[in-house]
């Protein structure tokens, strides 16, 4: 098999994803399109140059249906040649997005691939798709389900974490991301978003609350409190899976829970020839990629054994790891990581996460990837994983190795 290499990453701004965010007014396949564009202009691929574009997103209904990847190839400046493929794996739809695309380049199925995704949830409602899981009686009751900040929760009860815990990480990750910010850490990567005249609408992450503080968090309720112990009661349903807890200690809530945000994300991917042929240098090798089923219920604990399983199939150790993306969607999911796995919690997000800067969630993936390369070479280092859990009980991984 032949190498994966990464040529080039960049995402969009991450912007508030309510009616008041910035890129409200920007559709998800006029934001997919103005990306897969600057990939285009960045890296000079004319013609046919890439062999599809792989394209992920959590909520495919109403403007993020159909073949959102095909739509962005064609209101883009990329050749009509082209073709797109839309996936889903909810949060980890990005970084399956390049995970496949690595896989495809590997395996000879074609030189090169754009590879990415988009989450307009602003536009499109989280959950708006009617998905079985959280829907359909049958399912729902089989797999025990409970809403994902049940899940967080139930991983904090667990595995010991207080409300101060959460909240210390939330407040950390936000002095982390006013500090990345600053220092214009993530200035390689971001592609500012245009209105029709050229004028730009966001140029930068405007999610991220630099001022807050343990004392701030502290003043704020848990959010999934009342779902979990009145109506309708998901905490009892909880305890009938693990029925060794006669209790959920409820300590999320928005400021320590992953923003809610508008953005994109794309990765270039090649192999060696490919580089050579448009005068493109490799940034990075992808080495290993994984995905794994986990228990539905607790639903976010799938970074864990991802990790796990992508170290063995790689022949690595922990210890071979330089830096760790490990998303931010709830702040008991990476003190999780990080107590499995006894990770110095300086290798861990270092320019901070999802809940200073948010979470677009078929996006992330993607994001997380390119953060994890920017860093890796900012601080002259070599390897770098990335992790995200999934809902309904999954996680993914990748490792990229600089070259």
């Amino acid at each position: 098999m032949t190498d994966a290499y990464i040529y080039d990453a960049a995402r969009t701004p991450r912007g508030k994803g309510r009616k008041d965010g910035s890129l409200h007014e920007v559709s998800s396949v006029a934001l997919s399109a103005r990306l897969l564009t600057a990939v285009k202009e960045r890296n000079g691929l004319e013609g046919h140059a890439v062999e599809d574009v792989i394209w992920g997103n959590a909520t495919q209904v109403m403007e993020q249906g159909g073949c959102l990847a095909r739509s962005a190839v064609l209101l883009s400046d990329l050749d009509e040649r082209i073709p797109g493929l839309s996936i889903n794996r909810f949060c980890a739809s990005g970084m399956e997005a390049v995970n496949l695309a690595a896989n495809q380049v590997k395996g000879g199925a074609g030189q090169a691939y754009i590879a990415g995704g988009v989450e307009m949830m602003g536009r499109v409602a989280m959950g708006s798709d009617g998905a079985a899981i959280a829907v359909d009686p049958s399912l729902a009751m089989k797999t025990y389900f409970v809403p994902q900040g049940i899940s967080a929760d139930i991983i904090a009860t667990e595995y010991g974490f207080s409300r101060e815990d959460v909240d210390a990480l939330a407040v950390e990750s936000q002095r982390r991301a006013a500090e990345a910010i600053k220092d214009n850490r993530f200035a390689k990567s971001i592609v500012p978003v245009l209105d029709q005249n050229g004028l730009t609408i966001l140029d930068h992450d405007e999610f991220p609350r630099p001022g807050t503080t343990m004392e701030s968090l502290g003043g704020l309720k848990p959010s999934f409190k009342e779902m979990g112990e009145v109506m309708p009661g998901f905490d009892k349903v909880a305890m009938l899976k693990y029925p060794h807890l006669d209790h959920v200690n409820h300590v999320h809530h928005a400021g320590n829970s992953s923003g809610i945000v508008d953005g994109a994300a794309a990765v270039l991917i090649g192999n060696k020839e490919f580089g050579e042929a448009h005068g493109l240098k490799p940034r990075a090798r992808i080495r290993a990629t994984a995905k794994i089923g986990t228990d539905p219920t607790i639903m976010l604990t799938g970074p864990v054994p991802v990790t796990e399983k992508i170290l063995k199939d790689s022949g690595m150790s922990i210890s071979d790891i330089d830096l760790f993306e490990v998303n931010e969607a709830f702040a008991s999911v990476v003190l999780r990581f990080m107590q499995a796995f006894q990770v110095d919690a300086s290798k861990v997000n270092v320019n901070g996460g999802a809940i200073a800067l948010g979470h677009p969630l078929g996006a992330t993936g993607a994001i997380i990837i390119g953060t994890l390369l920017d860093e890796l070479e900012r601080r002259d280092l070599s390897t770098g994983l990335a992790t995200l859990c999934v809902a309904s009980g999954m996680g993914a991984a990748t490792i990229i190795e600089r070259v």
